[in-house]
C-alpha cells in the first residue's frame, strides 16, 4: 500500500510457502489460491488462508484501527466479503493520534500463501467518499528479514476517494518507495458503482497490470533507473480498507459512515508463468493446435519459427530456464535485430541474453517480447503448416494464443 509499510507486525511464516514452481503445474493453468467468501451471513474469514490485522498504521498517518471484529470483515451471505469502515470510538483502543475515531480491517495471507509469479486477479466494488483507501496489494515474504521497502511492494489496486473514477497500480522497492513508488493510474467509470475485476500477471522481469481485462502498464527493471528488481521471490496477499492519511487526506463533513469495500473473490493462477527447471521442455501449441516450431529443424542463426502439427520432435521441444529465454535446439527464441515494430520476425539464434529473448507468458496466454511489449503472432491469422510467426501489438487474436 501506498506510502510506506506496515506498522503492525505480521505472523512469521508457519505454514510452507505455496510457490508456482511447487506447484506442480508447468505450462498448464493451475489455481494455487482462490476464496470465493462464499460463507454465511456475518460469518468471519477462513482462518486457515487470512490473517486478520490489528492495530493503527502511523507510517501512512491513517485514521482507522484496524480490529478482528466481524463488524469490520464478515461475508454476507451472498458470495461477498465485507470490509467495513466505522466511525466510531472502539473502546480501549488509542491510535498514534490519540482516541481512534474510526475502525475497519486488513487482511493476509502471510504464513498461509505466498507465490513467486502467475495471475493475481480479486473483482471488487469499492467504497466512496473523501478519506477512503481500498488496496489489494502484496509484500515480499522476506519483509521480516530485510525490511520494507527492500522486501518489494506490488500494488495491485489502489484506490483514492477523491478520485472515483481512477484505480492505480504501483511497485516500492529499494531506490523508489513510498511518494517515489513507480506505478500508473487506470480511469473508467465510478469504481463504486459495480463490481470491477483488478489484476496483475507478474513473470520473471515482468508485472503487466489490468482493469476488467484492459492492460493499462507494464513495468520491467528497465523502468527503474538502474535500482534493484525485487519481484523474484514469494509475495503474500493484503486486502484492506484504510481511513485517512497522507495521500487521501482525512474524511470530511461529506463523507458518509459506514463505507464498505465488497470482494466478491480472490484468485491465484500460474498462469503460465512459472518457469520449468533447466533442462525441462515441453510443446508450445497455438493457433489450431499446431506446435511452435523450428523450421526444418535447423540449428543455424536466423532459422524461421513457424507454427507445424505437433510431432514430437526437438524441433518443438521448448524449454523455459528461469531468465526470460524460450529455448529450443540449445538456442534461443529471437526478435529480428532486437526490434520492437509490428512484423518484425520471430527467428532461432544464438543465446546472447538480450532484450531481443526475452519473453514472458501472461496470464491471458500471450508470449511477449518484453523490450518491444509485443505478442508472438502468427503471420495473417494462418494455421496452415509452416505459418510463420512476428512480433505485433498484443490485440487478443487467436493467433497470438498459446499453452505453454
Amino acid at each position: 500500500m501506498a506510502l510506506g509499510a506496515i506498522a503492525m507486525s505480521t505472523p512469521a511464516n508457519s505454514a510452507p510457502a505455496v510457490s508456482a514452481a511447487d506447484s506442480g503445474a508447468i505450462g498448464a493453468m493451475a489455481t494455487t489460491f482462490a476464496d470465493e467468501f462464499n460463507g454465511p451471513a456475518g460469518a468471519a474469514v477462513d482462518g486457515g488462508k487470512w490473517v486478520t490485522e490489528t492495530g493503527d498504521n502511523v507510517n501512512n498517518h491513517e485514521r482507522q484501527m484496524y480490529t478482528n471484529s466481524t463488524s469490520n470483515a464478515a461475508t454476507d451471505g451472498a458470495g461477498n466479503l465485507v470490509i467495513t469502515a466505522r466511525k466510531e470510538n472502539p473502546a480501549n483502543y488509542n491510535c498514534w493520534y490519540g482516541r481512534c475515531e474510526y475502525t475497519s480491517a486488513r487482511l493476509n495471507t502471510s504464513g498461509r500463501f505466498t507465490q513467486t509469479y502467475g495471475h493475481f486477479e480479486s473483482r471488487m466494488k469499492l467504497p466512496r467518499g473523501q478519506g477512503m483507501w481500498p488496496a489489494f496489494w502484496m509484500l515480499g515474504n522476506d519483509i521480516g528479514s530485510v525490511g520494507w521497502p527492500n522486501s518489494g511492494e506490488i500494488d495491485i489496486m489502489e484506490n483514492v476517494g477523491f478520485e472515483p473514477n481512477t484505480v492505480h497500480g504501483t511497485i516500492h522497492g529499494p531506490g523508489y518507495s513510498g511518494s517515489g513508488g513507480i506505478g500508473a493510474g487506470y480511469s473508467g467509470p465510478n469504481f463504486s458503482d459495480g463490481f470491477h475485476t483488478f489484476a496483475i500477471d507478474w513473470a520473471p522481469n515482468q508485472i503487466r497490470w489490468s482493469v476488467d481485462g484492459n492492460v493499462y502498464q507494464t513495468r520491467t527493471p528497465s523502468d527503474l533507473n538502474g535500482n534493484r528488481w525485487v519481484y523474484d521471490h514469494p509475495f503474500f496477499l493484503i486486502l484492506n480498507l484504510a481511513v485517512g492519511g497522507y495521500w487521501p487526506g482525512d474524511p470530511n463533513s461529506s463523507t458518509q459512515f459506514p463505507q464498505q469495500l465488497l470482494v466478491d473473490y480472490v484468485r491465484v493462477t500460474t498462469s503460465d508463468t512459472t518457469p520449468p527447471p533447466s533442462g525441462g521442455g515441453s510443446r508450445i501449441t497455438g493457433l489450431a493446435g499446431k506446435c511452435l516450431d523450428v523450421a526444418n529443424a535447423s540449428t543455424a542463426n536466423g532459422t524461421p519459427i513457424q507454427i507445424v502439427g505437433c510431432n514430437n520432435n526437438a524441433a518443438q521441444n521448448w524449454s523455459r530456464p528461469g531468465d526470460g529465454t524460450i529455448r529450443a535446439l540449445g538456442k534461443c527464441l529471437d526478435a529480428n535485430a532486437a526490434g520492437t515494430a509490428n512484423g518484425t520476425v520471430v527467428q532461432l539464434w544464438d543465446c546472447n541474453g538480450t532484450g531481443a529473448q526475452q519473453w514472458a507468458v501472461s496470464g491471458a496466454r500471450d508470449i511477449v517480447n518484453i523490450p518491444a511489449n509485443k505478442c508472438l503472432d502468427v503471420v495473417g491469422n494462418n494455421s496452415g503448416d509452416g505459418a510463420r510467426t512476428q512480433l505485433w501489438e498484443c490485440t487478443g487474436a487467436a493467433n497470438q494464443k498459446w499453452v505453454v
